[in-house]
């Protein structure tokens, strides 16, 4: 938060956002951990019997990672757009109901393992397929579709969609190479001549909006079957886009790289700490906040718009960058030489709220933060996070213990970065667990349920478990370990886990949410 916005705001203050106002819980688990035979988990009949579950547990919560279309790495992190769903969630079964494919389309992909994600064998099996299922509905002239008109669907999307597909669409031509060794005329979206374009990027195009529209079309069936159960979808946004980006080869001017090569300035990162002596080199590019300024943070709140037309409550990730952000030469090696920078502060959440005064936003605001970080958060009236396996260790002043913390905050065991409970426990320090098990005065033979009681039981309006914890897994299922290249992303249970889990815990799920006042 700025000096001025310091100094304009107190305790005694009206925040802009005050929605966190009843106890409830969640779970937290990507789809592409859900089971089935198409190699990754999809929006198919799995998604109605895992909401079936989170109603038979009075769970009323389902918190996602980001649905954008990953490039590689596979993280849901690093998405080739901010506006676009992932096609390897398309539920290619409905295609076939749908007469777009025939059932022998998805006999490579029933060979895929069914306990993780393959993204190398998912990436060469799955992509034939979908292309399969856009030439047939071209050949019916979009007629006859599931989710509605194509044309029409194009058009409500058109001012992020048409530069995504295009995007993609030339990133297929040149062999997947990133946008900044394109040929110096596609380098940027504003100097694209489409009459100079092959028509079969001008079709891949057409293809890759295609996946779009099932992927919408699919998503808001996801929606209306929560909805139904009364389920509310947590959404998730990285505050940082991707390089390698629709978002940023469509509008460089937003981003500080070089206006005619694209090659970046700076880029982002945090600095060294007790975790790493070099900090964390994410090379992601910075905003250029004074052009985001000028047009009103037009993008962002295009993009917040986008996130909520998919979930009821979006969680931002690195939080604190709004406020200060390490930035980084982009010559530089580790995250050494970087500096803190101001962003845009208090004033990027007012234009928010006068545009979207109903927004449900939830703040990442884990780590070593400065006092302003916390000021622009209570400013703002957004609830932020808690780590429940960071609390343990130290002395009674640790802020992620549970007497310590804050009604508007939303309580974790661990989030998606974090080890499973089971995982953290058998790898922490013996100051760790003994001062848990003192604590909470338990055992540890059950580490996993002691940590979900003490969630529900805690001050925090809304405790989110993941599904990992609520299945006693080990640190095997482990989903994203950060500074970790391979082996993320990956973790999916099985059908027979859930049914265990539903059968044995959802009543005492129910019984604990009546207890603690979540139902």
């Amino acid at each position: 938060m700025s000096n001025q916005d310091q100094a304009t705001f107190t305790a005694s203050s009206t925040p802009l956002f005050d929605w966190l106002k009843v106890r409830s819980a969640g779970v937290l688990l990507h789809p592409t951990s859900l089971p089935g035979d198409q190699g990754v988990g999809v929006l198919d009949a799995q998604v109605d019997t895992y909401l079936d579950f989170l109603q038979a547990a009075g769970i009323s919560h389902w918190q996602v990672c980001p649905l954008g279309p990953t490039g590689y790495g596979d993280s849901p992190y690093q998405c080739f757009s901010s506006f676009a769903g992932n096609p390897y969630l398309i539920d290619l079964h409905a295609l076939v109901g749908a007469g777009l494919l025939a059932d022998a389309d998805l006999a490579e992909l029933r060979r895929l393992p069914a306990d993780r994600v393959d993204y190398g064998w998912l990436y060469v099996t799955k992509w034939p397929v979908l292309f399969r299922a856009h030439a047939a509905a071209r050949a019916r002239k979009f007629a006859r579709l599931p989710y509605g008109d194509f044309a029409a669907f194009r058009a409500t999307h058109a001012d992020w969609l048409d530069g995504y597909a295009l995007f993609l669409a030339l990133k297929d031509h040149h062999d997947g190479r990133p946008w900044w060794l394109w040929p110096a005329e596609q380098r940027f979206l504003s100097r694209i001549k489409p009459a100079t374009l092959p028509a079969s990027v001008l079709l891949r195009a057409e293809a890759h909006a295609f996946f779009q529209y099932l992927f919408f079309g699919q998503w808001a069936r996801v929606r209306t079957a929560a909805a139904a159960r009364g389920i509310q979808l947590i959404g998730d946004a990285p505050i940082f886009v991707a390089r390698d980006s629709a978002d940023v080869w469509a509008r460089p001017d937003l981003f500080q790289i070089d206006a005619d090569t694209g090659l970046p300035l700076a880029v982002a990162g945090v600095p060294p700490d007790y975790f790493s002596a070099d900090g964390q080199l994410w090379g992601n590019p910075l905003y250029a906040w004074e052009a985001h300024t000028a047009e009103g943070y037009a993008w962002w709140l295009r993009r917040l718009r986008a996130n909520f037309a998919l979930c009821d409550i979006v969680r931002i990730d690195h939080f604190r960058a709004f406020d200060t952000y390490w930035s980084i030469p982009a010559d530089a090696t580790t995250a050494r030489s970087g500096a803190w920078k101001q962003g845009p502060g208090l004033a990027f959440f007012r234009a928010v709220h006068a545009a979207l005064p109903e927004a449900r936003l939830i703040a990442e605001d884990l780590g070593d933060l400065f006092e302003s970080v916390r000021t622009l958060r209570d400013a703002c009236g957004l609830p932020g996070m808690t780590i429940l396996q960071f609390a343990f260790g130290g002395d009674a002043s640790n802020l992620y213990l549970p007497h310590n913390l804050t009604a508007n905050s939303v309580v974790y065991p661990g989030t998606h970065d974090n080890n499973t409970t089971l995982g953290w426990y058998g790898a922490a320090t013996p100051a760790e667990t003994d001062h848990v098990r003192r604590y909470l005065r338990v055992d540890g033979r059950e580490i996993a349920w002691d940590l979900i009681r003490a969630a529900y039981a805690a001050v925090s309006r809304l405790a989110v478990l993941p599904l990992q914890d609520l299945l006693s897994l080990d640190g095997a299922a482990r989903f994203n370990t950060p500074g970790v290249a391979a082996g993320n992303w990956q973790w999916r249970y099985t059908a027979a886990q859930l049914a265990a889990l539903r059968r044995q815990s959802a009543p005492y799920l129910r019984t604990l949410g009546e207890l603690y006042g979540r139902s």
